[in-house]
Protein backbone atom coordinates (compact mmCIF):
# COMPACT_ATOMS: atom_id res chain seq x y z
CA UNK A 1 0.00 0.00 0.00
CA UNK A 2 1.40 3.33 -0.99
CA UNK A 3 2.00 6.09 1.46
CA UNK A 4 0.87 9.66 0.91
CA UNK A 5 2.00 11.20 -2.35
CA UNK A 6 3.06 14.51 -0.77
CA UNK A 7 6.54 14.13 -2.15
CA UNK A 8 8.59 16.43 -4.35
CA UNK A 9 6.28 17.52 -7.18
CA UNK A 10 7.02 16.83 -10.81
CA UNK A 11 7.58 19.57 -13.34
CA UNK A 12 6.27 17.54 -16.27
CA UNK A 13 9.55 17.19 -18.17
CA UNK A 14 12.39 14.69 -17.90
CA UNK A 15 15.53 15.56 -15.98
CA UNK A 16 19.06 14.30 -16.44
CA UNK A 17 21.97 14.23 -14.04
CA UNK A 18 23.52 17.33 -15.59
CA UNK A 19 20.34 19.38 -15.16
CA UNK A 20 20.03 18.30 -11.52
CA UNK A 21 23.72 19.00 -10.84
CA UNK A 22 23.36 22.45 -12.36
CA UNK A 23 20.29 23.19 -10.27
CA UNK A 24 22.14 22.05 -7.12
CA UNK A 25 25.02 24.40 -7.93
CA UNK A 26 22.60 27.28 -8.57
CA UNK A 27 20.92 26.75 -5.20
CA UNK A 28 23.94 25.97 -3.02
CA UNK A 29 26.83 27.65 -4.82
CA UNK A 30 28.95 24.53 -5.31
CA UNK A 31 28.89 21.26 -7.24
CA UNK A 32 27.27 18.21 -5.64
CA UNK A 33 29.27 15.19 -4.56
CA UNK A 34 27.02 12.96 -6.65
CA UNK A 35 23.60 12.32 -8.20
CA UNK A 36 21.34 9.43 -7.19
CA UNK A 37 18.05 8.19 -8.67
CA UNK A 38 15.15 6.11 -7.35
CA UNK A 39 12.06 5.13 -9.38
CA UNK A 40 8.35 5.27 -8.87
CA UNK A 41 6.58 1.96 -9.08
CA UNK A 42 3.41 0.36 -10.30
CA UNK A 43 2.01 -2.74 -8.64
CA UNK A 44 1.15 -5.46 -11.13
CA UNK A 45 -0.91 -7.47 -8.62
CA UNK A 46 -1.15 -7.80 -4.84
CA UNK A 47 -3.11 -4.82 -3.50
CA UNK A 48 -3.51 -4.18 0.26
CA UNK A 49 -1.81 -7.51 0.93
CA UNK A 50 1.42 -5.95 2.18
CA UNK A 51 0.13 -4.96 5.63
CA UNK A 52 -1.44 -8.42 5.90
CA UNK A 53 1.98 -10.16 5.61
CA UNK A 54 1.06 -11.19 2.08
CA UNK A 55 2.51 -11.23 -1.43
CA UNK A 56 3.04 -8.34 -3.86
CA UNK A 57 4.43 -8.03 -7.38
CA UNK A 58 5.53 -4.46 -8.18
CA UNK A 59 7.79 -3.21 -10.94
CA UNK A 60 9.86 -0.05 -11.13
CA UNK A 61 8.88 2.68 -13.60
CA UNK A 62 11.28 4.68 -15.78
CA UNK A 63 10.04 7.78 -13.94
CA UNK A 64 12.52 8.73 -11.21
CA UNK A 65 13.33 11.16 -8.45
CA UNK A 66 16.89 12.48 -8.74
CA UNK A 67 18.80 13.64 -5.67
CA UNK A 68 21.93 15.76 -5.92
CA UNK A 69 23.73 15.81 -2.59
CA UNK A 70 26.82 16.91 -0.71
CA UNK A 71 27.72 16.33 2.96
CA UNK A 72 27.86 19.04 5.62
CA UNK A 73 29.87 19.05 8.84
CA UNK A 74 27.76 21.52 10.84
CA UNK A 75 24.72 19.35 11.60
CA UNK A 76 22.47 21.25 9.19
CA UNK A 77 20.16 19.59 6.67
CA UNK A 78 19.17 21.75 3.69
CA UNK A 79 16.51 20.54 1.26
CA UNK A 80 15.35 22.02 -2.03
CA UNK A 81 12.96 20.72 -4.68
CA UNK A 82 12.85 21.86 -8.28
CA UNK A 83 9.10 21.22 -8.35
CA UNK A 84 7.97 22.60 -5.00
CA UNK A 85 7.02 26.12 -4.11
CA UNK A 86 9.25 27.93 -1.65
CA UNK A 87 12.98 28.00 -1.22
CA UNK A 88 15.43 25.94 0.76
CA UNK A 89 14.11 24.13 3.85
CA UNK A 90 16.78 24.27 6.55
CA UNK A 91 16.70 21.96 9.58
CA UNK A 92 19.06 20.92 12.33
CA UNK A 93 19.53 17.17 12.38
CA UNK A 94 19.71 17.02 16.18
CA UNK A 95 16.33 18.77 16.40
CA UNK A 96 14.40 16.44 14.07
CA UNK A 97 11.23 15.12 15.72
CA UNK A 98 8.53 12.79 14.33
CA UNK A 99 5.52 14.54 12.74
CA UNK A 100 6.98 17.99 13.52
CA UNK A 101 8.02 18.66 9.92
CA UNK A 102 5.20 18.91 7.40
CA UNK A 103 5.06 18.90 3.60
CA UNK A 104 7.34 17.14 1.16
CA UNK A 105 10.48 17.87 3.22
CA UNK A 106 9.26 15.52 5.96
CA UNK A 107 10.17 12.54 3.80
CA UNK A 108 13.92 13.21 3.37
CA UNK A 109 14.12 14.65 6.90
CA UNK A 110 12.62 11.39 8.13
CA UNK A 111 15.38 9.42 6.42
CA UNK A 112 18.05 11.34 8.33
CA UNK A 113 16.11 10.88 11.57
CA UNK A 114 15.59 7.12 10.98
CA UNK A 115 19.27 6.57 10.18
CA UNK A 116 20.39 8.43 13.29
CA UNK A 117 17.82 6.54 15.41
CA UNK A 118 19.40 3.33 14.11
CA UNK A 119 22.79 4.51 15.35
CA UNK A 120 24.21 5.22 11.92
CA UNK A 121 26.85 7.98 11.67
CA UNK A 122 24.91 10.37 9.45
CA UNK A 123 25.61 14.10 9.54
CA UNK A 124 24.12 17.03 7.70
CA UNK A 125 23.74 17.42 3.96
CA UNK A 126 22.66 19.70 1.16
CA UNK A 127 20.14 18.05 -1.17
CA UNK A 128 18.34 19.17 -4.32
CA UNK A 129 15.61 17.06 -5.96
CA UNK A 130 14.06 16.83 -9.41
CA UNK A 131 11.34 14.30 -10.17
CA UNK A 132 9.34 12.90 -13.04
CA UNK A 133 7.29 10.54 -10.82
CA UNK A 134 3.67 11.75 -11.01
CA UNK A 135 2.34 12.80 -7.62
CA UNK A 136 -1.15 11.86 -6.49
CA UNK A 137 -1.27 9.02 -9.02
CA UNK A 138 -0.65 6.10 -6.65
CA UNK A 139 2.80 5.52 -8.17
CA UNK A 140 4.72 6.08 -4.93
CA UNK A 141 6.50 9.36 -5.40
CA UNK A 142 7.03 9.32 -1.63
CA UNK A 143 9.06 6.10 -1.67
CA UNK A 144 11.11 7.34 -4.64
CA UNK A 145 12.01 10.47 -2.67
CA UNK A 146 12.83 8.48 0.47
CA UNK A 147 14.95 5.86 -1.25
CA UNK A 148 16.86 8.40 -3.37
CA UNK A 149 17.71 10.23 -0.15
CA UNK A 150 18.67 7.06 1.69
CA UNK A 151 20.96 5.91 -1.12
CA UNK A 152 22.62 9.32 -1.32
CA UNK A 153 23.31 9.41 2.43
CA UNK A 154 24.47 5.78 2.32
CA UNK A 155 27.18 6.78 -0.15
CA UNK A 156 28.01 10.20 1.32
CA UNK A 157 28.67 8.67 4.74
CA UNK A 158 30.03 5.28 3.54
CA UNK A 159 27.41 3.34 5.52
CA UNK A 160 27.63 0.22 3.37
CA UNK A 161 23.92 -0.61 3.66
CA UNK A 162 22.30 -3.12 1.31
CA UNK A 163 19.19 -2.11 -0.69
CA UNK A 164 16.77 -4.01 1.57
CA UNK A 165 18.15 -2.25 4.65
CA UNK A 166 17.67 1.09 2.92
CA UNK A 167 14.07 0.09 2.16
CA UNK A 168 13.41 -0.72 5.82
CA UNK A 169 14.90 2.60 6.90
CA UNK A 170 12.69 4.39 4.38
CA UNK A 171 9.59 2.59 5.64
CA UNK A 172 10.43 3.50 9.23
CA UNK A 173 10.85 7.13 8.20
CA UNK A 174 7.41 7.15 6.61
CA UNK A 175 5.74 5.24 9.46
CA UNK A 176 7.33 6.84 12.49
CA UNK A 177 8.46 10.27 11.29
CA UNK A 178 5.92 11.26 8.65
CA UNK A 179 3.13 9.32 10.33
CA UNK A 180 1.88 7.20 7.40
CA UNK A 181 1.29 3.51 8.32
CA UNK A 182 2.39 2.17 4.93
CA UNK A 183 3.70 -1.31 4.26
CA UNK A 184 7.16 -2.17 2.93
CA UNK A 185 6.27 -2.76 -0.73
CA UNK A 186 6.89 0.69 -2.18
CA UNK A 187 10.29 1.25 -0.61
CA UNK A 188 11.45 -2.26 -1.50
CA UNK A 189 10.37 -1.80 -5.11
CA UNK A 190 12.22 1.52 -5.34
CA UNK A 191 15.36 0.02 -3.82
CA UNK A 192 15.45 -3.51 -5.23
CA UNK A 193 13.73 -3.79 -8.62
CA UNK A 194 15.79 -4.68 -11.67
CA UNK A 195 15.27 -3.80 -15.32
CA UNK A 196 13.04 -6.18 -17.27
CA UNK A 197 11.59 -7.80 -14.16
CA UNK A 198 8.77 -7.59 -11.65
CA UNK A 199 9.68 -8.09 -7.99
CA UNK A 200 7.96 -10.94 -6.13
CA UNK A 201 8.10 -9.86 -2.49
CA UNK A 202 6.96 -11.82 0.56
CA UNK A 203 6.17 -8.98 2.94
CA UNK A 204 6.40 -11.23 6.00
CA UNK A 205 10.04 -12.26 5.77
CA UNK A 206 11.07 -9.78 3.00
CA UNK A 207 12.47 -12.50 0.78
CA UNK A 208 12.15 -11.54 -2.85
CA UNK A 209 12.75 -12.83 -6.35
CA UNK A 210 13.14 -11.10 -9.69
CA UNK A 211 10.49 -12.44 -12.08
CA UNK A 212 11.23 -11.90 -15.81
CA UNK A 213 8.64 -9.57 -17.34
CA UNK A 214 9.63 -9.01 -20.98
CA UNK A 215 6.54 -7.34 -22.38
CA UNK A 216 8.17 -5.96 -25.52
CA UNK A 217 9.63 -9.35 -26.37
CA UNK A 218 6.12 -10.81 -26.42
CA UNK A 219 4.50 -8.00 -28.35
CA UNK A 220 2.70 -6.62 -25.30
CA UNK A 221 2.49 -3.32 -23.49
CA UNK A 222 1.39 -2.39 -19.99
CA UNK A 223 -0.31 0.99 -19.94
CA UNK A 224 -0.69 3.15 -16.86
CA UNK A 225 -3.76 5.37 -16.90
CA UNK A 226 -3.49 8.17 -14.35
CA UNK A 227 -7.08 9.30 -13.78
CA UNK A 228 -5.76 12.55 -12.24
CA UNK A 229 -8.33 12.33 -9.48
CA UNK A 230 -8.01 11.57 -5.79
CA UNK A 231 -11.16 11.33 -3.71
CA UNK A 232 -10.90 12.68 -0.19
CA UNK A 233 -12.26 9.62 1.60
CA UNK A 234 -9.19 7.62 0.60
CA UNK A 235 -6.99 8.21 3.66
CA UNK A 236 -9.62 7.46 6.30
CA UNK A 237 -10.96 4.53 4.29
CA UNK A 238 -7.47 3.02 4.14
CA UNK A 239 -7.23 3.08 7.93
CA UNK A 240 -10.70 1.56 8.24
CA UNK A 241 -9.85 -1.32 5.92
CA UNK A 242 -6.56 -1.99 7.62
CA UNK A 243 -8.33 -2.09 10.99
CA UNK A 244 -10.97 -4.41 9.52
CA UNK A 245 -8.31 -6.81 8.28
CA UNK A 246 -6.69 -6.81 11.71
CA UNK A 247 -10.07 -7.54 13.33
CA UNK A 248 -10.53 -10.44 10.95
CA UNK A 249 -7.13 -11.91 11.80
CA UNK A 250 -7.82 -11.63 15.53
CA UNK A 251 -11.24 -13.24 15.18
CA UNK A 252 -9.72 -16.13 13.22
CA UNK A 253 -6.84 -16.53 15.67
CA UNK A 254 -4.11 -16.02 13.09
CA UNK A 255 -1.12 -13.69 13.05
CA UNK A 256 -2.24 -12.09 9.79
CA UNK A 257 -4.67 -12.82 6.96
CA UNK A 258 -1.76 -14.21 4.99
CA UNK A 259 -2.21 -17.31 7.16
CA UNK A 260 -5.72 -18.03 5.84
CA UNK A 261 -5.50 -20.38 2.85
CA UNK A 262 -7.85 -20.41 -0.08
CA UNK A 263 -8.94 -23.92 0.87
CA UNK A 264 -10.07 -22.71 4.30
CA UNK A 265 -11.66 -19.47 3.08
CA UNK A 266 -15.30 -20.70 3.13
CA UNK A 267 -15.13 -21.78 6.77
CA UNK A 268 -13.23 -18.60 7.70
CA UNK A 269 -15.99 -16.49 6.15
CA UNK A 270 -18.62 -18.45 8.04
CA UNK A 271 -16.72 -17.88 11.28
CA UNK A 272 -16.67 -14.14 10.61
CA UNK A 273 -20.40 -13.84 9.94
CA UNK A 274 -20.85 -11.82 13.13
CA UNK A 275 -18.24 -9.22 12.13
CA UNK A 276 -19.99 -6.64 9.90
CA UNK A 277 -17.98 -5.79 6.80
CA UNK A 278 -15.02 -7.98 7.72
CA UNK A 279 -15.76 -11.11 5.63
CA UNK A 280 -15.54 -9.18 2.36
CA UNK A 281 -12.16 -7.69 3.35
CA UNK A 282 -10.86 -11.14 4.26
CA UNK A 283 -12.11 -12.62 1.00
CA UNK A 284 -10.20 -9.98 -0.99
CA UNK A 285 -6.91 -10.51 0.85
CA UNK A 286 -7.01 -14.30 0.62
CA UNK A 287 -7.98 -14.37 -3.06
CA UNK A 288 -5.52 -11.57 -3.91
CA UNK A 289 -2.63 -13.56 -2.46
CA UNK A 290 -3.75 -16.45 -4.62
CA UNK A 291 -3.83 -14.19 -7.68
CA UNK A 292 -0.26 -13.06 -7.04
CA UNK A 293 0.91 -16.67 -7.00
CA UNK A 294 -1.09 -17.46 -10.15
CA UNK A 295 0.35 -14.47 -12.00
CA UNK A 296 3.88 -15.53 -11.07
CA UNK A 297 3.19 -19.08 -12.26
CA UNK A 298 2.03 -17.68 -15.60
CA UNK A 299 5.09 -15.46 -15.97
CA UNK A 300 7.46 -18.27 -15.03
CA UNK A 301 5.82 -20.42 -17.70
CA UNK A 302 6.12 -17.69 -20.34
CA UNK A 303 2.33 -17.26 -20.51
CA UNK A 304 2.18 -13.50 -20.00
CA UNK A 305 -1.12 -13.05 -21.85
CA UNK A 306 -2.76 -15.39 -19.37
CA UNK A 307 -2.34 -12.88 -16.55
CA UNK A 308 -4.93 -10.58 -18.13
CA UNK A 309 -8.02 -12.22 -16.58
CA UNK A 310 -6.25 -12.32 -13.21
CA UNK A 311 -5.69 -8.57 -13.33
CA UNK A 312 -9.35 -8.04 -14.14
CA UNK A 313 -10.45 -10.36 -11.34
CA UNK A 314 -8.26 -8.36 -8.98
CA UNK A 315 -10.08 -5.19 -9.96
CA UNK A 316 -13.48 -6.79 -9.36
CA UNK A 317 -12.32 -7.85 -5.89
CA UNK A 318 -11.02 -4.38 -5.05
CA UNK A 319 -14.23 -2.82 -6.37
CA UNK A 320 -16.74 -5.20 -4.79
CA UNK A 321 -15.10 -6.72 -1.69
CA UNK A 322 -12.64 -4.03 -0.64
CA UNK A 323 -14.84 -1.22 -2.01
CA UNK A 324 -11.97 1.14 -2.87
CA UNK A 325 -12.54 1.79 -6.56
CA UNK A 326 -14.29 4.88 -7.94
CA UNK A 327 -16.21 5.78 -11.13
CA UNK A 328 -13.09 6.99 -12.93
CA UNK A 329 -11.12 3.80 -12.25
CA UNK A 330 -14.09 1.61 -13.19
CA UNK A 331 -14.48 3.59 -16.41
CA UNK A 332 -10.85 2.92 -17.36
CA UNK A 333 -11.22 -0.81 -16.76
CA UNK A 334 -14.60 -1.21 -18.44
CA UNK A 335 -13.65 0.89 -21.47
CA UNK A 336 -10.27 -0.79 -21.94
CA UNK A 337 -11.76 -4.28 -21.77
CA UNK A 338 -14.51 -3.36 -24.22
CA UNK A 339 -11.85 -2.01 -26.59
CA UNK A 340 -9.93 -5.29 -26.53
CA UNK A 341 -7.52 -5.12 -23.58
CA UNK A 342 -6.28 -8.44 -22.22
CA UNK A 343 -6.86 -7.32 -18.64
CA UNK A 344 -7.10 -4.20 -16.50
CA UNK A 345 -7.32 -3.17 -12.88
CA UNK A 346 -6.88 -0.28 -10.50
CA UNK A 347 -3.49 -0.12 -8.83
CA UNK A 348 -2.48 1.55 -5.58
CA UNK A 349 -4.49 2.56 -2.55
CA UNK A 350 -7.75 3.33 -4.31
CA UNK A 351 -10.37 6.11 -4.57
CA UNK A 352 -8.50 7.60 -7.51
CA UNK A 353 -4.96 7.41 -8.80
CA UNK A 354 -4.12 5.00 -11.59
CA UNK A 355 -5.19 1.85 -13.38
CA UNK A 356 -3.05 -0.54 -15.41
CA UNK A 357 -4.08 -2.07 -18.71
CA UNK A 358 -2.40 -5.06 -20.40
CA UNK A 359 -2.69 -4.77 -24.17
CA UNK A 360 -1.38 -6.18 -27.41
CA UNK A 361 1.19 -3.75 -28.75
CA UNK A 362 -0.82 -3.16 -31.94
CA UNK A 363 -3.93 -2.29 -29.94
CA UNK A 364 -2.31 0.11 -27.46
CA UNK A 365 -3.02 3.35 -29.31
CA UNK A 366 -6.65 2.49 -30.00
CA UNK A 367 -7.33 1.47 -26.42
CA UNK A 368 -5.70 4.64 -25.13
CA UNK A 369 -7.90 6.70 -27.46
CA UNK A 370 -11.02 4.85 -26.33
CA UNK A 371 -10.26 5.59 -22.67
CA UNK A 372 -9.53 9.26 -23.38
CA UNK A 373 -12.77 9.64 -25.34
CA UNK A 374 -14.76 7.90 -22.58
CA UNK A 375 -13.38 10.33 -20.01
CA UNK A 376 -14.29 13.29 -22.19
CA UNK A 377 -17.82 11.98 -22.67
CA UNK A 378 -18.20 11.55 -18.90
CA UNK A 379 -16.93 15.07 -18.19
CA UNK A 380 -13.78 13.89 -16.40
CA UNK A 381 -10.32 15.41 -16.63
CA UNK A 382 -8.26 14.04 -19.51
CA UNK A 383 -6.31 11.03 -18.19
CA UNK A 384 -2.55 10.79 -18.48
CA UNK A 385 -1.57 7.56 -20.25
CA UNK A 386 1.95 6.20 -20.49
CA UNK A 387 3.75 2.87 -20.79
CA UNK A 388 5.05 1.03 -17.76
CA UNK A 389 8.47 -0.27 -18.79
CA UNK A 390 10.01 -2.53 -16.09
CA UNK A 391 13.03 -0.48 -15.02
CA UNK A 392 15.94 -0.45 -12.61
CA UNK A 393 15.74 0.29 -8.91
CA UNK A 394 17.71 2.96 -7.09
CA UNK A 395 21.22 3.63 -8.36
CA UNK A 396 23.94 6.25 -8.51
CA UNK A 397 24.15 8.27 -11.72
CA UNK A 398 27.41 10.11 -11.09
Amino acid sequence: MAGHEAATPTTGRPHGARHTADRFAAVYGAAPTGIWAAPGRVNLIGEHTDYNDGFVLPLALPHTTLAAAAPRTDGVLRLHSGGADGGVVELRIDALRPTAQGGWAAYPAGIVWAMREAGLPVGGADLHYDSTVPTGAGLSSSAALEVATALALNDLYALGLEPQRLARIAQRAENAFVGVPCGIMDQTAAACCTEGHALFLDTRDLTHRQVPFDLAGEGLRLLVVDTRVKHELGDGAYAERRAGCERGARALGVRALRDVSGAHLPEALAELAGEPGVPALVRHIVTENQRVEEVIACLDAGRTRAIGPLLTAGHASLRDDFAISCPELDLVVDTALAAGALGARMTGGGFGGSAIVLVEEAAAAGIGTAVTEAFAAAGHLEPRIFEAVPSAGAHRLQ
